[in-house]
């Protein structure tokens, strides 16, 4: 089983990105600790590392520069700022993606799943390549849909809030729980961007042979994709 080791002090998020990655077939560490994370990644046989930036004590530059010192393996950089001198350094200092805050688990899982073909070090992991219900079959590997044997044209944010309801496929899915898992985030007052993509999802996948949805809403509470 492929090994991921997560080094943010983030840790809700931490936790979310965990148990999805953990879902997926990885095998997952975590510290919130950079000097921690150094040490764990020299002692274990980790074959692929996520590090926050943006951590206390010893930011993820530090960590980035002591694990090249005397180790190769994979490294994706997650950032919240846009800033260039981080990703440059990084980039110099060998990371192998970066990935901005807050992400989707899917996007991450893809990037992941990405630098370890890339490397060579893809495990088990790599025999979780579709995710399907009645005639929608989704790839998270390349984040690519297909309906009904044709491919569904969706954008990064549409395949994650797909993807999320799929895996809860004839299941009522509330709103904070898909911000969480489609977005890494939990869902602001007033936000209607959930409702906007779903909308457009809809029009995508067209009408039931009953004229029903196939992503119903169910009012205050959240969306449900129906099983073909």
């Amino acid at each position: 089983m492929t090994k991921v080791l997560l080094i943010d002090d983030d840790i809700e998020l931490t936790n979310l990105l965990s148990e999805y990655l953990t879902e997926e077939g990885f095998s997952v560490e975590t510290t919130a600790d950079g000097r921690i994370g150094v040490a764990e990644a020299m002692a274990s046989s980790t074959d692929l590392i996520v590090l926050d930036i943006m951590m206390p004590r010893m930011n993820g530059i530090e960590v980035l520069r002591k694990i090249r010192q005397v180790s190769d393996v994979p490294v994706l950089m997650l950032t919240a700022r846009g800033d260039d001198i981080d990703r440059i350094s990084g980039l110099n200092l060998g990371a192998d993606d970066y990935v901005a805050k807050p992400c989707s688990p899917g996007e991450l899982a893809a990037r992941i799943r990405a630098i370890l073909r890339r490397s060579g070090r893809a495990g088990r992991e790599g025999a979780v390549e579709e995710i399907k219900t009645g005639a929608l079959v989704l790839y998270p590997s390349n984040r690519r849909a297909e309906w009904h044997g044709s491919q569904l044209e969706l954008t990064g944010t549409e395949f994650s809030l797909l993807e999320v309801l799929v895996r809860s496929a004839g299941q009522l899915v509330s709103k904070q729980e898909i911000s969480l898992r489609a977005f890494g985030r939990p869902l602001t007052a007033f936000d209607r961007r959930i409702d906007v993509h779903i909308s457009s999802i809809r029009q995508k996948l067209g009408a039931r042979a009953d004229g029903q949805s196939w992503i119903q809403a169910v009012r205050g509470r959240g969306y449900q994709l129906l099983e073909g």
